[in-house]
């Protein structure tokens, strides 16, 4: 196997079409297709979203 198919096999498993380029326009355009096609967040969602990026430093330190 080449590394030009061993790369297009994980590309395809990431969901990205393969042979697509990072700055491909037809890409970007798949991806706000699907993030407008999703439904919002639900207020909970956001609040535990939010509360995981904003843990206080002692707290991430701790986890370390």
């Amino acid at each position: 196997m080449t590394d030009e198919q061993t790369t297009a096999a994980a590309e395809d498993t990431l969901g990205r079409p393969a042979g697509a380029h990072y700055g491909d326009a037809a890409y970007w355009a798949r991806i706000r297709r699907i993030v407008d096609a999703a439904p919002s967040f639900s207020q909970h969602q956001r609040a535990v979203i939010r509360a995981a990026f904003h843990q206080p430093a002692d707290q991430k330190e701790r986890a370390a």
